[in-house]
């Protein structure tokens, strides 16, 4: 608690004064937190003074509030590119990261507790920094941080805004943020040297060396590639609802039974005992050519009789992203459902939204984006669609066989694509177009 009242005073984020009439002053708490790696063993203990920001009203105490925030799917990119590189990938932590910010909005909060001035007991804490809790935090620090990095020789992604990229001679610096946690990529270790050094400058950094736990995600580099994986999370989840001792299964989903709700939830947890070290490898050696493999069944739902839509992205042989989810509306034939899943995932792309309402709109939508040769649709068997995974039952042979197929994934797609070579040069020369691969391809039964 004094260390974090001692960065407080530090950063100059409050000073004590008289609360205004007509203005009212917001509570304050502390928030306590062990900080573990991917092991569970706790490396840090943090404590935080948090502002109640939901006791704020909006126009009078705050304005905007958006602030990007990398999506799971940019990080997953983030590592394919990695593994295909062959960088280093390092992560790093800003210390009180929202301190940094100065608010615009005139905001009051009390004095925390167990720390009140006996001398001042009725005055507040007039905020001039980006204080936790309040709602205006998280695009103050985006801001604050974005132009630092802006004004030191980065460029923001024009697709990722949380990416920020810095080339020199041939060789290229990777920053990605997910709010105050960053991790970043090189080319060269010199580059590596310099992003701590400018960083150290602005910000109180504690560096936390290579990457191996983010986001709950465990990390593991190799010489051939990088493995993914969250047997640390599966044993949490385990612990936390008394499973660890349940009899194991091979599948996720019981054959030759309709999809519905599970209301006890034991099979999905029988399962993932049975497979903690399950997880995604990202080789080295693999081409960044981007798939996407889209399947939705036609009112398979017993309830309500909607279609569920259901795909897979990959960068080469690395699986990036994953959905599975109901449609919205009751699709009348097959072919409507199967346009309702190929618009949705071809919306996973920042540029397209996937919210289009009508079935004569995705209709044309696909249809003008395959004109432009924007992607290139391929029927394939439904014995090769790995999509099945997330919705259909499987007997162990064939459910095995689609998981192997995940991580060996053999191309077979014919007509031109875009190569790891042309992708990477793209990316050095910043000349990839408005989607995340110049071509997209979707396979649809």
């Amino acid at each position: 608690m004094q260390e974090e009242l001692l960065q407080f005073k530090i950063q100059k984020v409050w000073i004590l004064v008289d609360l205004p009439s007509g203005k009212k002053a917001i509570g304050t708490k502390w928030v306590y937190r062990n900080k573990k790696d991917e092991r569970g063993i706790i490396v840090r203990t943090k404590v935080r003074i948090v502002g109640q920001g939901y006791k704020q009203e909006e126009g009078i105490d705050y304005d905007e509030v958006f602030a990007p925030v990398a999506r799971v799917e940019a990080i997953m990119i983030f590592l394919a590119f990695a593994s295909f590189m062959n960088f280093l990938v390092y992560q790093m932590d800003v210390t009180s990261a929202f301190l940094y910010g100065t608010i615009e909005e005139e905001v009051y909060v009390c004095q925390p507790p167990g720390f009140v001035d006996p001398k001042f007991i009725e005055k507040v804490y007039k905020v001039e920094k980006a204080l936790f809790g309040l709602h205006q935090a998280p695009r103050v620090w985006y801001e604050t941080l974005s132009t630092y990095l802006l004004d030191n020789g980065f460029h923001r992604g024009q697709i990722d805004k949380t990416l920020f990229i810095k080339r020199l001679k041939g060789d290229i610096l990777l920053v990605q943020v997910y709010i105050d946690d960053i991790i970043f990529g090189f080319t060269r270790k010199s580059l590596c040297t310099d992003f701590e050094q400018i960083m150290h400058k602005r910000f109180q950094m504690s560096s936390m060396g290579e990457l191996t736990f983010f986001l709950g995600l465990q990390v593991k580099r190799k010489d051939n590639g990088i493995f993914i994986s969250q047997d640390k999370y599966v044993g949490e989840i385990l612990k936390k609802f008394r499973f660890s001792s349940i009899r194991t299964i091979s599948t996720p989903m019981e054959t030759n039974k309709a999809l519905a709700k599970d209301k006890e939830v034991k099979r999905i947890f029988r399962y993932l005992k049975g497979q903690p070290k399950l997880g995604l490898w990202y080789p080295k050696d693999s081409p960044l050519i981007l798939e996407d493999f889209s399947d939705s069944d036609c009112v398979g739902s017993s309830l309500d009789r909607k279609s569920t839509t259901r795909g897979f992205q990959f960068l080469g042989s690395r699986l990036i992203s994953w959905q599975c989810k109901k449609q919205t509306v009751v699709a009348n034939s097959t072919t409507k459902a199967e346009y309702i899943a190929a618009s949705h995932y071809y919306g996973q792309n920042p540029v397209y939204h996937s919210k289009t309402k009508h079935i004569e709109i995705r209709h044309h939508f696909i249809r003008d984006s395959y004109k432009k040769r924007l992607i290139k649709m391929v029927k394939i068997h439904t014995d090769n669609n790995v999509a099945d995974l997330l919705t259909k039952a499987f007997d162990v042979t064939r459910f095995q066989f689609l998981i192997v197929r995940i991580d060996k994934k053999e191309l077979a797609i014919p007509g031109q694509t875009t190569t790891g070579k042309e992708f990477s040069n793209a990316l050095m020369a910043d000349s990839l177009p408005k989607t995340i691969l110049p071509t997209k391809v979707f396979e649809m039964t």
